[in-house]
This record gives structure tokens, sequence and C-alpha cells, in this order.
């Protein structure tokens, strides 16, 4: 079996194709996947350096999202069989022709949905409409500021509030990617400039973000994004506002707590894999949702890179150094 794996720790230059590895086998709950596409998400990034919440043993292959058809299915497994088009969570390992997955982390595909798309889905709207539904408890008429809002789980985020009804702002680094959030839906949006910001530059950048809220402010702050961004968007948060932290490409934060009390907001944490595996049950009304808003044609992923397993190494780059536009897929077609 084919294989791009992580022998070393290090960055995607690390990563080694290799073609002699066995393929897996089901256990008892598990169903075995042909790996049709693979999604590539933050963690992919930090995992492959040692700087994850969870860390592998070596050698393994990078990779947590998968679309593919079953070709084995454990023993105890009823509700899945040979042939089915799944969308699987496998935390890594995706990145090969062949994985094994947990059944109860398995999706079946929509009828028409590529196995691109598949593979771009789950990790990305499922962190955001967590976020937005449950930890935001986002409504109709809200307004919703989206930091890295072309990234994967910004567009998401972007597209699932005005699904929701919320009003939209973007937030991102570049005219393209503004464009882009807009196409997606966001009603407004600012261009932000690159940190790290001075004093005069983190109080400048907090004026961009209360210019493009409003009088009011952000009734929800999506921050994929974290730095310097984080405070200074929670300055044009609303009254008893929501701050959603998802993300720290830009490097983790240090807020000022008084100004959640002058605020009278909230400071969420966002743990979607945590949430997943605490309340299941809840879990899956989200997945249906989800898959209900994409048959709908509400909800779409924008796949902008596709790049071959041997080129994985650069498809994590790519989203590393934050030039990706939504989802980077690898494809194993």
């Amino acid at each position: 079996m084919r294989a791009l794996v992580s022998e070393v720790v290090g960055g995607p230059d690390t990563l080694v194709l290799r073609s002699d590895l066995p393929a897996p086998v089901p256990g008892a709950n598990e169903v075995v996947i042909r790996v049709r596409a693979c999604g590539v998400n933050y963690p992919d990034t930090l995992m492959i350096e040692d700087k994850y919440q969870f860390r592998p043993t070596r050698p393994y292959a990078p990779g947590g999202e998968v679309a593919g058809d079953i070709t084995a299915v454990g023993s105890a497994v009823s509700s899945l069989k040979v042939g089915d088009r799944v969308i699987a969570l496998v935390g890594h390992g995706g990145m090969a022709e062949q994985v094994a997955a947990s059944a109860a982390k398995c999706i079946a595909m929509p009828d028409g949905m590529p196995y691109d798309e598949g593979a771009a889905f789950i990790f990305t709207y499922g962190t955001s409409y967590h976020a937005l539904k449950q930890r935001a408890a986002l409504k109709a008429g809200d307004t919703l500021l989206v930091l890295g809002a072309a990234g994967g789980v910004g567009l998401a985020a972007v597209e699932l509030g005005v699904a929701m009804g919320a009003r939209v702002i973007a937030a991102v680094s570049s005219q393209d990617k503004l464009e882009l959030a807009k196409a997606h839906g966001a009603a407004d949006g600012i261009v932000y400039p690159r940190g790290p910001f001075d004093k005069d530059g983190a109080k400048a950048l907090a004026e961009q973000f209360k210019a493009v809220c409003g009088k009011q402010g952000a009734n929800v702050v999506y921050d994929a994004v974290g730095g310097d961004y984080a405070e200074a968007s929670l300055r044009a948060i609303a009254w008893e506002g929501r701050f959603l932290v998802v993300g720290f490409p830009a490097g983790i934060p240090r807020i000022p707590l008084n100004l959640a009390l002058l605020k009278g907001c909230q400071i969420v944490g966002i743990f979607w894999g945590a949430f997943t595996e605490r309340d299941p049950a809840e879990n899956a009304r989200n997945n249906a949702e989800l898959i209900a808003l994409y048959t709908q044609g509400k909800i779409r992923p924008h796949v902008s890179l596709r790049l071959p397993l041997a080129e994985g190494g650069r498809a994590i780059r790519e989203l590393s150094e934050r030039r990706a536009l939504g989802k980077i897929v690898v494809t194993l077609d």
C-alpha cells in the first residue's frame, strides 16, 4: 500500500512516500476505506511537528478526514457495507490508499457529492456549525464577524452564518480573499494588515473592526486567526456578545480580561473534536443538518487546490503558510 508518512519530527519536507506498507485490517467496530480524497486541515501542520494535542506513533500518514469507498467491514458493523461511499474522520492516516476508520465516525455521502468535496466537508463545517449553533447560539439578524474568512473553517462559518440568517462580516488578509468570502455570502468585510502590531497599529485595527461591524458591534466574533487580531476584534464586540476561540495560526493571543467585563461578553472555546466524543448524539444531528444544507445548495466546500499523494507535503505547506483559499485536497484517484 502507498502512503505519505511522517517518520521523523519536522515540516512538510520530511514526509516520505512509501509503497511497502501493509494494508489495514478492520477491527470489530471498524471499516476499511479505499481513500479517494483526503482533506488537509490545520492540525495536520501541527501534528507532523509534534505540536498538536495528540502525537501518533511514527511512522504514520497525516490526514484526518477522507472520502472514499468501503472495501471491508468489521464483524460488529451492521450500519455500513462494502461499496458504500462515505466521509470519515480518522484523526490521521488519511494520506494513504487505504485507511481503517471507526464505523461511528463515518457519514454516508449524498448522491452527487464528488469525493474531493466529501473530503473537504465535515472537519470545517462540523467545527463551524458546532461553534455557531451550540456555542454561540447564533440567530437570525445577528452580526457575525469572521476572522480568517477565506480559510477552511472561516469560509464554512461565512456560509453557515448566512444560512442561519446572520449578517456576516468577513475579515481577511487580501482583496482576493475578500472577494471569495463575498461570493460565498458575506455582506461586507475588511482587508486587515499583516501583524504583529505595535500599540498604534493595534488601535487602528480595532477601529477597522468597529467601523465595519457598526455602532452596535458584532454579536458573535469567530476568531480562527488569534495573535494580535483577537484583542482588536474583541474591542468591536456587542454587549453580551460571544467571542469564539477557534484557532491560532497567528499565535496564541494575550487578551486583557477587563474587556470581557466591560463588554459583558463571553469568551468561548471551540473544541469540536472533544464535542464529537462527549455528545455523539448531538453531533450526529449536526451532521444530518449539514448534509441537508449541502443537498439544498446552501453550503458547498470551495476546493482551491487538488494535489496528488506524492505532493501531500506541498499541500500541508500551502496551508501552514496561509495561502489556502477554502480547502486543499490530496487526491488518490
